[in-house]
């Protein structure tokens, strides 16, 4: 479902102001696009602005999306770019790049923890319950070995309207582990609750999901810095489990979060 921002972008591009901005010889083109873009679209937070890899053409970063735009900042389209040399969508590679974070820093007391084998791999998902892409990628994950998941529960509820209540009958549950999988796997629904329980984390993880720009489940974060979102097959998820971790301190904390 597009997200605000992009609706907001679709609103307006149609408002651009006529005419180009001349383009000083002596004035970086990052900073003409950022001037000319938040002055014709005042409601919106531009980040900044970057070089894309196309030569003339700028990503325009807006925390969960990122537009392009010629080096005037009289043309802007919105869009997935694709290196078709690899097949890869390079606009979902560079957002979920810029929203990397340090993955000792995510809260992961409030996750499902599940250990297999030595464990000594590590991923973390922010997964909703209802969500049929969370499902295929907690199969797959249940036939990889010596990793350990933490799942933080952020049921989306605009797509799901019940999702919120099973994250809270999940994590309530006696065994919250067994309850996740039993439900994610085998579509046994855990009992429900009248009420959160005590330490129920599935607010304060809703409003860390937020801060962190996760616009879509399931969301991978790993050691090395690296977020992907979707369902991944085991075969690229492996060599994203046996990446080095990023060296301590090269990336923001999860609790306050910086473009980067």
């Amino acid at each position: 479902m597009p997200s605000r921002t992009f609706a907001a972008w679709i609103a307006l591009i149609g408002l651009a102001l006529p005419g180009a901005l001349l383009l000083a010889a002596d004035k970086d083109p990052t900073v003409v696009v950022k001037e000319a873009l938040q002055a014709r679209f005042k409601d919106l937070e531009i980040i900044d602005v970057k070089p894309s890899p196309i030569p003339g053409i700028y990503e325009v970063f807006l925390g969960d999306e990122i537009a392009y735009s010629n080096a005037t900042g009289d043309y802007v389209f919105l869009g997935s770019l694709m290196d078709t040399r690899t097949r890869t969508n390079l606009t979902s590679e560079r957002v979920n790049e810029r929203n990397a974070v340090a993955f000792e820093t995510l809260p992961l007391g409030k996750a499902i923890k599940v250990v297999k084998g030595n464990g000594k791999r590590r991923v973390a998902v922010f997964s909703d319950p209802d969500c049929p892409y969370c499902k295929q990628l907690e199969r797959t994950l249940a036939g990889v070995n010596d990793v350990t998941v933490y799942t933080l529960l952020y049921p989306i509820t605009s797509l799901h309207p019940d999702a919120e209540n099973k994250a809270h009958a999940i994590w309530c549950a006696p065994d919250r582990v067994s309850s996740w999988t039993s439900w994610m796997r085998e579509q046994q629904a855990p009992k429900t609750v009248s009420a959160p329980c005590k330490d129920d984390p599935v607010s304060s993880l809703r409003d860390l999901g937020h801060k962190l720009r996760v616009s879509s489940t399931p969301t991978m974060l790993f050691p090395s810095g690296k977020r992907v979102s979707g369902a991944l097959p085991a075969d690229e998820i492996e060599p994203l489990l046996n990446a080095p971790a990023a060296p301590t301190g090269t990336l923001p904390s999860a609790t306050a979060p910086t473009a980067r």
